[in-house]
């Protein structure tokens, strides 16, 4: 409801109680009635909500994955242990993840619906040139943040699907290479790549997104709503009705809708984690995601010198024809079947996205050693994640776990094993380091006899890399060789 409209010189009642004291000091009802007095021509539609659905999901997106990041660490040791502890010993952590997941799918449906519905509307036209270019920035940054997130969990799927993406970038002729080191931090793939996806996807382009959302806003307000497909892109002669309250409750709709949808696919249909990356595996066939699918398809039909052709000119040519729509289009017909021309066009695009992304998996279902492999792929994800979860063995939970000794023996060894300074070469708790081999494990290998032999005559090899005889009364020798025994 609106405020009634006050007489002239009436001077307006100060609000009493909590919302009074903050709207004195914020102006909250400016800026709700600016906000909810925004006027439709031709009213209220359904093919309208998209935008105010894309804003939930990213807002949904945000909150999503900060609460992942309270566990997450981006370092090719521990991310996928980190996701596995989200996904598996976490409260709700599985939904919380299958939350930011299909999230980040959904985004990608409903920012392409929002496309193609400012495209069959013209909606483009009259004075949204900008509002158009920084809606297809928001599509690109979208598809960014899908790929960088994909990384992050290092599993077989994530590892090899972003390998197969760094190494098409390096497709681009002249700076291909440049970029894939660039993002890979190196040629190969490791923690440094991890930490640059990570850095890309949690502060880097949501702030970017953050900023075209603020843009995209005030161009479409300062633009004003294009109204249905009959109305004049330049002067609106239709009757206009605000955005509050019918707008509001057919975005509410799309918004419950979302909720519902993504929640019960989340709650039945979890997203699963495979096994961790394992970069030797020569076997492994990799897949994108269903909206990379096209892409992965298109690049396989360039190679060599036809490369340029392929993965540059063509798609280039595609990304700016789509740019320059406001600026090529510029009559003022809107109806859909009255411009057979730029209908014609999206038919033939979107033809072919979905015909590249089946003839991929029509491929996949007909190559026998394919579709056995990724049959293979599928069951040992499956088995990954029945198993319940297993915290890594690193170097500091060997150092932590040896700390607390039982045996009195092998305590007092423990401080001859550091007053003697083992410790520098062998690591704490004899995990081993770059100088010296590991000590865990000794007594399957080696009679205390043999230990108190070894300690007093080193090996030529072990002298020569830097190990002394060492020199101890036979207690302390004895509680030396209790505390190298104790090392599990």
């Amino acid at each position: 409801m609106h405020p009634t409209p006050k007489r002239e010189g009436e001077i307006p009642r100060p609000q009493s109680g909590l919302w009074g004291w903050l709207n004195r000091r914020t102006g909250l009802d400016d800026l709700l009635r600016s906000t909810l007095d925004e006027p439709i021509p031709g009213g209220a539609r359904f093919a309208y909500i998209f935008g105010s659905g894309l804003l939930f999901i990213f807002i949904s997106q945000v909150i999503t994955g900060i609460f992942l990041t309270l566990y997450y660490v981006p370092s090719a040791d521990h991310a996928h242990t980190t996701v596995a502890y989200i996904t598996k010993a976490v409260t709700a952590g599985s939904f919380l993840r299958s939350l930011h997941a299909y999230g980040a799918s959904a985004m990608v449906v409903v920012l392409f619906l929002h496309l193609s519905q400012t495209y069959f509307y013209g909606a483009y036209k009259g004075r949204r040139e900008l509002l158009w270019l920084s809606g297809c920035a928001l599509f690109g940054l979208v598809l960014a943040m899908a790929f960088t997130g994909y990384l992050l969990p290092w599993d077989q799927k994530a590892y090899f699907a972003t390998a197969v993406g760094t190494n098409a970038v390096s497709e681009i002729p002249w700076i291909g290479e440049s970029i894939k080191r660039l993002m890979r931090g190196g040629t190969e793939m490791g923690t440094l790549t991890i930490s640059r996806f990570f850095v890309a996807h949690v502060f880097f382009i949501p702030a970017c997104i953050f900023a075209l959302v603020a843009s995209h806003i005030f161009l479409f307000r300062k633009a004003g709503a294009a109204g249905p497909v009959n109305e004049d892109p330049f002067h609106s002669k239709q009757r206009v009705e605000l955005f509050y309250p019918r707008q509001v409750l057919m975005d509410l709709s799309l918004t419950a809708l979302l909720i519902v949808g993504v929640g019960l696919l989340c709650f039945f249909v979890p997203m699963q984690l495979g096994p961790p990356a394992n970069p030797a595996d020569t076997q492994y066939v990799p897949r994108p995601e269903w909206y990379y699918l096209p892409i992965f398809q298109w690049l396989k039909y360039w190679h060599g010198s036809a490369a340029i052709l392929g993965v540059l000119i063509i798609p280039t040519f595609l990304v700016l024809a789509i740019l320059a729509l406001p600026f090529l289009d510029r009559g003022v017909e809107r109806r859909p079947w009255k411009r057979p021309a730029a209908m014609g066009a999206y038919a033939f695009v979107m033809f072919s996205l979905v015909g590249l992304g089946l003839r991929s998996q029509y491929l996949d279902r007909h190559d026998s050693g394919v579709a056995q492999q990724l049959a293979k792929q599928r069951t040992e994800e499956d088995d990954y994640a029945r198993k319940p979860f297993e915290p890594e063995l690193s170097s500091a939970s060997l150092a932590a776990a040896n700390v607390t000794l039982a045996d009195p023996l092998a305590a007092k060894g423990k401080t001859i094993f550091e007053a003697q300074s083992c410790n520098a070469c062998h690591g704490e708790g004899g995990v081993g380091t770059a100088a010296a081999p590991a000590l865990v494990g000794t007594k399957t290998k080696f009679s205390p006899d043999q230990l108190a032999e070894v300690f007093k005559h080193p090996t030529a090899k072990m002298y020569t890399s830097g190990m002394p005889p060492i020199d101890l009364s036979p207690d302390d020798l004895k509680a030396l060789i209790a505390y190298v025994e104790s090392l599990k």
